[in-house]
């Protein structure tokens, strides 16, 4: 009897899961999304994603269901979109409908829409308008700031002689020497000394973004500066986490779950307090006709809009833009040079040698690189160096126009690698009809910028690391509407010129200086992106800048 009545509880139970889940899927399959996995009540499409790997993931779903398809965070529906099309379709030419910033819960429980990564309407267009206009008047477009970016470059190449027991040449062939000296740490000597470049980067490009916003860089051993970077660094390892992955699909059960996630909110209030302090040294210093950078002009547009109850020029505001751009800005230029050095290490003809072979550029552009190519196999952008700027000046960025095989590996490593492989978020700002499916007001959408990369009908060889797809038949630099790396529309990244001039000027200081070695051999799964986080951090390696 017991057994029989056992049996009827499980079997009504069983009944009512059956009756719960089959009024579920009819539930949402009635709302007109495109099409997608079937979710589970409360935790969605949870079970389809693997943790740790969740672009791969989306990757890999996407060759089920399609270029446009649904996924259930929990109970909310997000659409990812893929390819170049498809992506160009939501955000260029539907760009008002896709415009909003989506939700990121690692960094939006602190932020709380205040600032201008996360922020939306009104405020983020104040906020956009605002920091791209003087990003470009500090950062970019003005000949008096260049000096900022090849002042970083020289005192990493100097770091990177004293690390090969090298004497600095002082000069003696007319070189910049950097003034004051650069307070980077000591490296132990010894001809060809491996070494792991990341650190040094990232203290490079942050110093350049506080020479920007604050108008003065740290001291590379400063150890608030070092506090800074490491704050930055942890709230980016947070957000690619398992446990931020997860509290990406699940931010409000992961809110009342302990666990290192939480952590991001901690560094985020460490990061405020430490801007919060240098901001107010800067009100104590304030010329209100005379703005010498980023928190300067910020400061005099709060004191002109204090009487005006809607500004969105305030304090708050202030503090949480530069904690958006430190966390934007830093580490993915740091991520992106090491992928860099690491591609040149796997390749390092850079394919010169296919190129003239294959017949695919012009007969001019042969006959001029034939020699290199079959001679020596010199390397194509130690070539270009030398023939473009020598050994005796900096590098500017007006060198950039004539040195198109540079411009096209740095592309080509930012295609090939994908930094941020399916973009920040998006959301639509009303009911959109997009391919025949009705997105709802407030969706999140992710852009695979990945699948966009890898194109098959924008790159001829999607899969491989291929110079030429920003080459044109004379051997001159083409664009292509399929590089995404900084997004696009008006999401795109604000300061990508910055961005642009950073990785030319140091890439290309550092190999007017060096040739790159490692004792290690690498390979193409070595370089090969990893899809696992928000960030694809390339492989921890170690290599010897030997003088030219």
């Amino acid at each position: 009897m017991e057994l029989t009545g056992l049996l009827t509880a499980v079997l009504i139970l069983l009944s009512c899961c059956y009756f719960i889940y089959s009024t579920w899927k009819t539930m949402y399959r009635k709302r007109g999304l495109p099409p997608g996995p079937t979710p589970l009540p409360l935790i969605g499409n949870l079970l389809n994603i693997k943790m740790g790997s969740m672009a791969n993931s989306f990757v890999k779903l996407s060759e089920q269901y399609g270029s446009v398809y649904t996924l259930y965070f929990g109970l909310n529906p997000i659409i990812v979109i893929c390819g170049y099309e498809a992506v160009k379709e939501a955000l260029i030419d539907q760009n008002d409908d896709f415009g909003a910033r989506g939700k990121l819960p690692t960094i939006s429980q602190f932020t709380k829409g205040y600032g201008l990564s996360l922020a939306n309407g009104e405020r983020w267009k104040k906020m956009r308008t605002f920091t791209f206009k003087t990003l470009k008047d500090f950062g970019l477009g003005k000949k008096s700031n260049e000096w900022k970016i090849q002042e970083e470059a020289q005192c990493v190449v100097e770091e990177f002689r004293k690390s090969q027991g090298k004497p600095h040449p002082g000069g003696e062939h007319g070189m910049w020497q950097p003034g004051g000296g650069c307070g980077m740490w000591q490296s132990g000597g010894g001809g060809g000394h491996p070494l792991n470049p990341s650190a040094m980067f990232m203290d490079a490009f942050s110093n350049i973004l506080c020479s920007i916003l604050f108008g003065d860089r740290y001291d590379y051993t400063d150890r608030r500066f070092k506090k800074l970077l490491f704050i930055t660094e942890e709230i980016f390892r947070l957000t690619s986490s398992t446990w931020g992955q997860v509290q990406t699909i699940l931010p409000t059960l992961m809110s009342y779950i302990p666990g290192p996630h939480h952590k991001a909110v901690s560094f985020s209030e460490e990061m405020v307090e430490f801007v919060a302090e240098i901001v107010k040294s800067c009100q104590q210093t304030l010329d209100l006709s005379k703005p010498k950078h980023f928190v300067d002009c910020f400061l005099i547009k709060i004191e002109k809009e204090k009487d005006d109850p809607n500004t969105e020029f305030t304090m708050k505001n202030l503090l949480y833009t530069i904690h958006n751009l430190f966390v934007a800005a830093t580490e993915t230029l740091s991520i992106s040079l090491q992928h860099t050095l690491l591609s040149l290490l796997v390749y390092p003809e850079i394919e010169a040698f296919h190129r003239c072979w294959t017949g695919k550029l012009s007969d001019r552009f042969v006959h001029l690189y034939w020699g290199d190519c079959c001679a020596e196999f010199k390397d194509k952008l130690h070539e270009e160096i030398d023939r473009v700027i020598g050994r005796d000046r900096m590098v500017n960025m007006e060198d950039k126009f004539n040195m198109p095989y540079t411009q096209a590996v740095i592309h080509e490593v930012q295609r090939f690698c994908d930094i941020v492989p399916f973009n920040v978020p998006h959301m639509v700002t009303k009911d959109t009809m997009f391919r025949g499916y009705h997105i709802p007001k407030g969706t999140d959408v992710y852009t695979l910028l990945c699948i966009v990369h890898r194109d098959s009908t924008q790159f001829s060889t999607p899969y491989k690391f291929n110079p030429n797809h920003f080459l044109d038949e004379n051997g001159q630099f083409k664009k292509n509407e399929a590089f995404m790396a900084f997004s696009v529309g008006k999401r795109s990244c604000p300061g990508e010129g910055v961005a642009r001039m950073e990785l030319f000027i140091f890439l290309t200081t550092i190999l007017q200086n060096f040739k790159l070695t490692s004792q290690i051999k690498f390979s193409e799964a070595d370089v090969a992106p990893k899809l696992k986080g928000f960030l694809n951090v390339p492989i921890k390696y170690e290599l010897s800048f030997i003088p030219r």
